[in-house]
């Protein structure tokens, strides 16, 4: 049994400060660090890889891949993040808080629903961003509409229309903040109840609330956007798959961006300030709101997954496509980001999610 425990809706509290200015060993470290992005690349044995790292506000990218390169250089391909759109989600969502826009404790049913009474312990946009709603990874109804279409598109066959639907439908086996559940399902119900709140939909609020303030010209929040050139996935067996088509569930994994922008992203949260529209949620996105697990030791944000490290936590989030995986993290104590992506999908043994959580964690 999981046990949850839940902390109050988080506040603009910073837990971490930069790291210390840079001294005449920058240049040496910053040729290691070099090296290091060109092991990691390497040992990730994907068609197209890219980390890209930010440490104190200076860059260092490095690119490969076993696929001959593509026309166009790969850190300005956009890439798929798939779950790692969560991430989006959950400051849009913190965002609408801090500007008293939404209190969080919003039940989800009467926004999506007409109005509807929500009864007895309702469901409401906190469970759904923290994973507590009692909601499955995947409604049921999902499976026999997608399993023909399983290696190619399948949550195409999904449109808003039916996740809102298979919702209103679903009766929870437990009761909404008992226990903890990674649901796809649940994400997607939040930024069609977000589409409600405020009249706008997810891909508009998406733009408008967070990718325009933090200047992200080459993020999409759906495909066919227009802002640039797709990268290609590939299947484990290296073979090419259709660009990712999230159906109903684009708020829990449609964003695409190349690395140069998930890594704008990644800075503006160890460095709030730069964006103040936006400071309050980035902040927030950081308090621990949920612990779970023997001893409480598996700490989660409204966004990010939260593990402790010498000096500070890091956050981070990772995500997969048919074709493609990212990994995105953040180390305040240390002023360090880290966008990778890379253009295959692995099932088992990932040698790309354990290559980008290492060089995180020792940065």
């Amino acid at each position: 049994m999981t046990t949850v425990s839940r902390a109050s809706w988080p506040g603009r509290t910073p837990d971490g400060a930069a790291g210390p200015e840079a001294g005449p060993g920058r240049a040496r470290d910053d040729g290691c660090r070099g090296e290091r992005l060109e092991r990691a690349v390497a040992a990730s044995d994907a068609p197209d890889v890219v980390f890209a790292l930010s440490r104190e506000g200076r860059r260092t990218v490095r690119t490969g891949g076993t696929a001959p390169p593509p026309p166009h250089p790969r850190d300005t391909l956009l890439y798929e993040t798939g779950s790692a759109t969560k991430t989006f989600t959950g400051l849009l969502l913190a965002e609408l808080v801090d500007e008293g826009r939404l209190s969080g404790g919003e039940p989800a049913v009467t926004l999506l629903d007409g109005g509807r009474p929500p009864g007895s312990d309702p469901v409401t946009l906190a469970h759904l961003v923290t994973h507590t709603a009692g909601l499955p990874a995947l409604p049921a109804a999902f499976y026999p509409r997608a399993l023909p279409a399983w290696r190619s598109n399948p949550y195409a066959r999904f449109p808003d229309a039916r996740v809102i639907d298979a919702f209103l439908r679903h009766r929870p086996r437990h009761r909404p903040g008992t226990r903890w559940r990674y649901s796809n399902f649940g994400v997607a119900v939040l930024g069609h109840a977000l589409a409600a709140a405020t009249g706008t939909p997810w891909p508009d609020l998406v733009s408008g609330r967070l990718l325009r303030p933090l200047g992200l010209r080459h993020t999409a929040p759906r495909a066919g956007a227009g802002a640039g050139t797709d990268a290609t996935g590939h299947g484990k067996d290296g073979t090419a798959v259709p660009g990712f088509d999230a159906g109903g569930f684009g708020a829990a994994g449609a964003v695409r961006a190349t690395p140069h922008d998930l890594l704008t992203f990644l800075e503006a949260h160890l460095d709030p300030a730069r964006c103040p529209p936006l400071a309050g949620a980035l902040y927030a996105v950081r308090t621990p709101v949920l612990r779970r697990g023997l001893g409480h030791r598996h700490v989660h944000t409204v966004a990010w997954f939260r593990h402790p490290a010498d000096g500070g936590p890091f956050y981070f989030h990772s995500g997969a496509t048919l074709g493609q995986q990212t990994f995105l993290g953040f180390r305040p104590a240390t002023g360090t980001a880290l966008a990778a992506v890379c253009t295959r999908r692995f099932r088992a043994h990932d040698p790309f999610l354990a290559t980008a959580y290492a060089l995180l964690a020792g940065e």
